[in-house]
């Protein structure tokens, strides 16, 4: 890996601009703010203080339970920050980056018409350092780039994650100054962009270094916060294809070898998927990182009424949980605990300071 490369903002072959922002999901409209007051001012006040009472008394009990070094509790709809612990800690987050290198390569299949049904080859290069191969795969094994992103998302397979951003990687490179590109392995461009993804995204203590999140001894290491994190889970869940491979409980994956079709069943991760209205996103673990994992949840949209007028509330959770050693227990109490702060802040007519908001 080329650690003397361009700055991400100088290489960007996506077209990536800190310019942008994340959208909310593309089918779900954020409606506007609408605070009523109702009764005295009195009464407002009164109502008003019990709530902040209870509420900073339900934080304290949730704070206390959660030993995980990092975690922060949004809804996803507007980017609003419930609840945090330490949110600007560098970490590293294992395989978490896997979010950044899918979220560049349907960027790339979007933005330069890149075919995820193509077939590529498995490269040598995309086993050095791994120390784990469930799926079996070998040097010259061909796969569509579409199975390689359901192995990388859906079971964190680090060799697909590898063979993406070579591939991927190859093709972005060829869009950049031949005196830029001179510089780079494919991996590197690929890595370039997931960087260039991050300055897009406001991620300001994030750093990448490889396609699949190993930090083994690797130099520099990578490092993001849970509040970045939270912002590139946000970015990535506003594409719904990326929301349809995170769902996938299972998915069978074929690749040929030699002329062989061999077929493998993934299994998710994830084993809150499915529980809770959780539909997503990803799991990460390194002995540096811990335990980490991301969590989307849905409700029911809520519907208010005022007058003749109706607003719909998409309801959208998200958990971003770094250095954990239950990341399944405690991200389902955070969960459980988001959606009693959703349901005060939504009482409360959803004001949310700009400071707090992703």
């Amino acid at each position: 890996m080329n650690i003397n490369s361009p700055n991400a903002a100088e290489v960007s072959a996506l077209g990536y601009s800190a310019a942008d922002h994340p959208k909310p999901f593309a089918n779900d409209n954020a409606p506007t703010k609408v605070l009523r007051f109702e009764g005295s001012f009195m009464n407002f006040s009164r109502q008003f203080l019990i709530l902040l009472l209870a509420f900073v008394a339900s934080v304290s009990i949730a704070r206390s339970a959660v030993a995980a070094q990092a975690y922060v509790i949004a809804d996803a709809q507007t980017g609003y920050i419930l609840e945090e612990q330490e949110p600007r800690k560098k970490l590293q987050v294992g395989s978490l980056t896997k979010i950044a290198s899918a979220s560049v390569v349907l960027d790339w299949a979007e933005r330069k018409s890149g075919e995820l049904n193509q077939v590529v080859t498995i490269p040598q290069q995309a086993f050095v350092g791994i120390t784990e191969n469930h799926i079996g795969f070998q040097p010259g094994d061909s796969i569509t780039l579409r199975d390689l992103l359901y192995a990388a998302l859906v079971q964190s397979d680090n060799i697909a994650a590898y063979t993406l951003a070579h591939h991927v990687g190859s093709q972005l490179g060829s869009l950049l100054p031949s005196e830029v590109s001179s510089k780079f392995t494919p991996v590197d461009a690929f890595v370039a962009q997931m960087n260039a993804l991050a300055k897009q995204l406001k991620m300001e203590r994030t750093r990448f270094v490889n396609p699949h999140g190993i930090d083994y001894k690797v130099k520099p290491v990578p490092y993001s916060t849970a509040e970045d994190m939270a912002r590139l889970t946000r970015y990535a869940m506003s594409k719904a294809s990326f929301r349809f491979y995170v769902s996938q409980k299972e998915r069978q994956i074929s690749f040929n070898r030699a002329g062989q079709q061999l077929n493998y069943m993934l299994r998710n991760t994830n084993e809150l998927l499915g529980k809770m209205g959780i539909d997503g996103v990803k799991t990460g673990q390194s002995a540096r990182a811990g335990q980490c994992l991301i969590l989307y949840a849905n409700r029911e949209s809520q519907v208010v009424r005022q007058g003749q007028m109706e607003t719909v509330y998409p309801r959208h959770l998200m958990v971003v949980l770094l250095g954990s050693t239950n990341r399944f227990g405690e991200g389902g109490s955070l969960l459980q605990r988001g959606w009693q702060l959703y349901d005060q802040w939504a009482a409360s007519g959803r004001v949310a300071d700009p400071k707090k908001l992703l």
